[in-house]
């Protein structure tokens, strides 16, 4: 890992540390962390989320809970490491209650996973979810792609970036798949798409 990419990620995270008010204050109030990423700063593949949950927001990590353990799963299905890919949230703070991000919030932390994004330069964003799926859609200039997550699925949309073509593939939460068994299969077919990248 380089260390210009290292320092880069760091600032990031000072930078998000040191935010006031809103999501910020009811991290600090709750002694939660808040949840920059993990994973290789030359990943490949991106995999971006909405907003950290309960478990994450306790020990800072990305994806350390139930959902976690799935996408670990998906991983190992298609024989990626899970410290080969990069793994992030849009929202880098926990809403209260594990509610969906709001637009403002959206907005606030979004500017951080830009850079994020620009300092990886990965190949594909997957994104879980559709608030992840619409964000990244409408960065790239597919927002006349945008379609419901139903239909979104599982289809990979060609990107121009600074740092030449990026595939962006949106993907099911793994939440979703935990209250709902039947999308843990159409997961695990989806995923398939990303061997080939």
């Amino acid at each position: 890992m380089s260390g210009e990419k290292y320092e880069k990620m760091k600032q990031i995270r000072d930078e998000v540390v040191a935010l006031q008010g809103g999501l910020a204050d009811y991290r600090r109030e709750n002694n939660y962390h808040a949840v920059l990423g993990e994973g290789s700063h030359d990943a490949k593949i991106m995999f971006i989320g909405e907003a950290p949950g309960q478990n994450e927001a306790k020990t800072g990590r990305p994806f350390c809970g139930a959902a976690g353990k799935l996408l670990d799963q998906l991983l190992e299905g298609i024989g990626v490491p899970r410290d080969s890919v990069y793994i992030t949230n849009i929202v880098k703070d926990r809403p209260p209650g594990n509610r969906d991000p709001l637009p403002s919030e959206i907005e606030l932390y979004a500017p951080f996973l830009d850079r994020q994004i620009e300092i990886i330069q990965p190949k594909c964003i997957s994104t879980l979810g559709r608030f992840s799926m619409e964000y990244i859609m409408r960065k790239f200039g597919l927002s006349f792609e945008l379609e419901p997550i139903s239909r979104a699925h599982g289809k990979s949309y060609e990107a121009e970036t600074s740092w030449g073509p990026m595939k962006i593939v949106p993907q099911y939460h793994p939440a979703a798949a935990i209250y709902n068994q039947s999308l843990v299969e159409t997961l695990k077919k989806d995923f398939q798409i990303l061997k080939t990248i």
